[in-house]
């Protein structure tokens, strides 16, 4: 599969902020649903599993498909904004935020960032609306509600 682009969704789900949370992935190739991943947190928040969903994916990616250019939707502000812009500062200010507090889920965040680093500028982010009928944002997004309630 080398030099073609993947094209990941992902998505995080909490029953409760904090509760049983799930994240879920879809890997697409050629317009093709290849894999699907989720997995399942019994005490955690959205934004820490929007961020579960991001690093799985990568891991799985760098496992299988290291050579080929990604594309990432993502719903989530937090993580698209995290990734791209405020990453940046955390790290120059010794991963606080600009209010001096601790970076919250920075342990993720450091590792986002550090699979990111791996694939060498081939990732392109890219924001998807959730809920809004995208077919495979919607079954990222029932596969982590489905891991978070249990029911996977």
């Amino acid at each position: 599969m080398m030099n073609k682009e993947i094209e990941i969704y992902t998505d995080g789900s909490s029953l409760g902020n904090p509760g049983p949370g799930g994240w879920g992935t879809v890997v697409v190739v050629e317009g093709k649903i290849v894999d699907e991943l989720g997995g399942h947190n019994k005490d955690t928040t959205n934004n820490r599993m929007e961020l579960q969903a991001v690093i799985e994916a990568l891991k799985h990616i760098h496992k299988h498909h290291k050579e080929n250019i990604v594309k990432i939707h993502a719903d989530s502000s937090y993580v698209l904004n995290g990734i791209t812009s405020w990453i940046f500062g955390w790290e120059k200010n010794g991963w606080r935020t600009a209010n001096k507090k601790p970076v919250m889920n920075q342990e993720l965040w450091r590792e986002l960032i550090s699979l990111v680093r791996e694939f060498k500028g081939k990732i392109i982010w890219e924001k998807v609306k959730g809920h809004s009928g995208h077919v495979y944002n919607d079954k990222a997004d029932e596969i982590a509600t489905e891991y978070a309630a249990k029911k996977r």
